[in-house]
């Protein structure tokens, strides 16, 4: 079935109801992430729909509003690995071992509370500060161009649990096309939206290589728990460049 791996993405990334599927291989599993790009431009679109719905609201409800589907939307699924990171990088006191163990406990902690807590605040001001400008685009490029970097974090980065879901989907990842996927991303976002999008990809970029350099100075590569960490942090990064482009 060719729509199979987007439909394994759109399942994995977002609350859509799919098309139920037959038992699921490791290799539609890494033809997904190729998709990732596309779901996060489709999570874009309906934030910036959304907004346009309760436009007459004050600015600082739409915020919350959008804030409030963002995240029903993705279904929190990126801020459980924030925070199983967060609470996992301050507990683990610079041990490998201790981080990974500590990130399987699905307990959370008071790192993970307070750094959930900063970045929701965080988020939700920036995106007050773009809403008041009447600026819909950020609302779509943020989580298209956190998801595209995906592909690039586990084109570059070692999955470190074995027999883990991303295990496959990094073993089974086609690594050309998925090079295809990136560039093209990162051609299409500033060629649609002009200075402030070459902006916000640099600072997504930047954010990219940062955390990726934490993750294998702390455990040698990625999880799932990182890689969605990720994700939070570069959308909210992405927002936070263009609120003050």
């Amino acid at each position: 079935m060719m729509w199979r791996p987007f439909f394994l993405a759109l399942q994995f990334l977002t609350r859509v109801p799919v098309p139920a599927m037959a038992a699921v291989d490791d290799r539609d599993l890494g033809r997904s992430l190729l998709w990732y790009p596309l779901v996060g431009l489709l999570v874009g679109l309906t934030l910036a729909a959304w907004d346009w719905v309760i436009g007459g609201a004050p600015v600082g409800l739409r915020a919350a509003l959008v804030l409030c589907a963002w995240v029903l939307v993705t279904g929190a699924l990126h801020l459980d690995g924030l925070g199983d990171s967060a609470d996992a990088w301050m507990g683990g006191r610079g041990d490998r071992e201790r981080t990974l163990a500590i990130m399987k406990d699905p307990c959370s902690g008071p790192g993970a509370v307070v750094t959930l807590v900063v970045v929701l605040i965080v988020k939700f001001a920036a995106l007050e500060s773009i809403l008041a400008t009447g600026d819909w685009i950020p609302l779509v490029f943020a989580p298209l161009l956190a998801r595209a970097l995906l592909p690039l974090l586990f084109l570059t980065t070692p999955y470190v649990r074995p027999g883990g879901l991303g295990a496959g989907m990094a073993q089974h990842l086609p690594r050309r096309t998925a090079v295809g996927v990136v560039l093209a991303t990162a051609f299409v976002v500033p060629a649609f939206t002009g200075a402030q999008g070459v902006w916000s990809l640099a600072v997504a970029t930047l954010v990219f290589i940062l955390l990726r350099a934490l993750m294998m100075r702390r455990i040698g590569g990625t999880t799932g728990d990182t890689a969605g960490a990720m994700v939070e942090l570069i959308e909210t990064a992405t927002l936070v460049a263009a609120s003050v482009a």
